[in-house]
């Protein structure tokens, strides 16, 4: 023990437990709450007010105890213990006190202070964390939640939101909560930590809560600030990255691709779309979406990366989600933009290079050849025909190309380049294709025109170059039986074409063409053509693709 002797007419004070810190030491004028056991020097207890089970509670140096107590107190720390031996002319001398105590009388008291605090005091404030990024601070009336632990000043335990799981949310600086807390929180930044002391009068006073927290009693809350806002916040949009080129920016209507991190305002995470490696696809300005992001949506260009932070009034509110998004959380999105477009738009075209020399231009029912280079519109490659080393040939007006494609291979010339945007509802869909092109996306093809070829009249599958012969039906029957068989049909037609004299649709099987025919001359199906069957279209009521 480290024992001292106080004053003249001596007190002596042993310590016989110090705390290791000793933040704030008893003066004159300060009110204490303490433990103490009161005995004689054989032992003998007389008073405890561990027995009454509350502590003492009192002013220091107004001689609200006896003189040697007065002396005793002033210098002890919280949690510090000591062994005081108080002198008969410092306690309650020749007269004693009552019954209890005899006169001369020399009094042991084995005290434990619990607890110090000055009239004067204030709330008081220590910071141990302060995030490197502080764009905003608790002001008066904003909205916060936070976590706590709430201790006496010796440290025990009283409340905390903790235990309980779940932050304690709150308007700040409008009465809702205890004065000396009203007044701690303001300041804070969402993730600083700090320590709030503040003296009883600012806390629960005289009486305490009824439970946990005794009357009189100094009160630690040990503070994390996870999440603030105010009721008038509308969102916060930060730019982090705008692209160069931005040909138009996304309105209400639109629908757009994107992919976002989602957290709150502490930076825990709560989902990502990254994460099921797909965009979220969304109509934006149709209440599809939460408001803030519906919002936060207007105004973007293809590639952007933005930052919007919502407010829970335009977030998911009160009650938030359940077990990813608590109530009144504010939500922090890191969006991408990957594309939009709009149900009414046309595909784009843009020709990238023509020739000088241009004598004629696509159709309907041309075949083409052309290369392309097809990716999304934040540059994903999907497919190149280059990659093949061959043309991807198709017949114009035959639905053998998506829509966008068949308006942006019209009207071009051999050797034309042309850069296509072409949105989702003209390409391949809500569904795209299944490990190639994602649902919804805008496609972009640079094309080039390689070849083409002359495509036959609409509704015509073959066509004579030359006159037509006065006796067709006589030339296709080569064994005069008056029945044309499809071989005969066929192997005529074939060399009409091989010497010139007929062309068949470019593009297409020459077969299946052939057979075609022959079936719209075979009236009755019966597997043959009879003369009486057998017309040319011009002689036709309907129209037919055949001769």
């Amino acid at each position: 023990y480290f024992c001292a002797s106080l004053g003249f007419q001596w007190v002596r004070v042993c310590k016989t437990f110090v705390p290791e810190q000793c933040v704030r030491a008893v003066k004159v004028g300060d009110y204490v709450r303490y433990h103490y056991n009161g005995m004689f020097p054989d032992g003998k207890k007389f008073d405890s007010s561990y027995d009454r089970g509350s502590t003492y509670n009192v002013f220091v140096g107004k001689k609200q105890l006896i003189a040697g107590m007065d002396k005793a107190l002033v210098g002890m720390c919280v949690n510090q213990r000591s062994l005081v031996k108080i002198p008969p002319q410092l306690a309650y001398g020749k007269q004693g006190y009552g019954d209890i105590i005899p006169a001369d009388s020399i009094l042991h008291f084995d005290v434990l202070l619990l607890d110090v605090w000055n009239p004067e005091d204030g709330v008081q404030i220590k910071t141990y964390h302060t995030p490197s990024n502080c764009s905003r601070k608790v002001e008066v009336s904003d909205y916060i939640r936070y976590h706590y632990n709430g201790t006496l000043l010796d440290g025990t335990l009283f409340d905390s939101s903790h235990t309980r799981m779940r932050t304690y949310d709150t308007y700040v600086g409008i009465g809702w909560l205890i004065a000396g807390m009203d007044q701690g929180l303001l300041g804070m930044c969402v993730g600083e930590r700090r320590i709030i002391t503040m003296p009883p009068s600012l806390g629960y006073g005289e009486n305490g809560d009824g439970s946990d927290i005794p009357g009189q009693a100094s009160l630690v809350f040990d503070v994390v600030l996870l999440d603030l806002h105010n009721p008038r916040d509308g969102i916060a949009v930060t730019n982090q990255m705008v692209p160069e080129s931005c040909t138009r920016k996304s309105v209400a209507g639109d629908f757009v691709r994107y992919h976002y991190n989602g957290s709150l305002l502490d930076g825990t995470f709560f989902d990502s779309s990254y994460s099921r490696n797909r965009t979220y696809d969304t109509y934006v300005g149709r209440g599809y979406v939460i408001a803030g992001m519906d919002e936060g949506l207007i105004g973007v260009c293809i590639g952007e990366r933005r930052t919007v932070t919502i407010p829970p009034h335009l977030g998911y509110g009160e009650e938030g989600t359940g077990s990813k998004i608590p109530g009144s959380a504010v939500l922090v999105f890191d969006v991408h933009i990957i594309d939009f477009h709009n149900p009414s738009d046309n595909a784009v075209v843009n020709v990238t290079h023509k020739p000088e020399e241009c004598e004629k231009k696509t159709k309907k029912g041309d075949f083409v050849k052309y290369h392309y280079n097809a990716s999304l519109m934040d540059g994903s490659s999907i497919d190149s025909t280059y990659n093949y080393g061959k043309t991807y040939n198709v017949v114009l007006g035959a639905n053998q190309v998506v829509p966008g494609m068949e308006v942006g291979l019209m009207d071009m010339c051999v050797g034309e380049k042309r850069h296509l945007v072409i949105p989702p509802h003209l390409g391949y869909g809500e569904r795209g294709v299944l490990d190639e092109v994602p649902g919804s996306a805008v496609l972009v093809f640079d094309i080039e025109l390689v070849e083409m070829e002359d495509g036959l009249p609409e509704g015509y599958m073959f066509i004579w170059n030359d006159d037509v012969s006065n006796d067709l039906f006589t030339e296709m029957d080569k064994d005069q039986n008056k029945e044309v068989e499809p071989s005969e049909f066929t192997d005529y037609i074939m060399k009409q074409v091989n010497e010139g004299k007929g062309r068949l649709a470019p593009g297409f099987d020459p077969y299946r063409i052939i057979d075609n025919m022959f079936s719209n001359q075979d009236r009755d199906g019966d597997g043959k053509i009879t003369e009486a069957e057998f017309k040319l279209k011009a002689d036709e009521d309907v129209s037919h693709d055949e001769l």
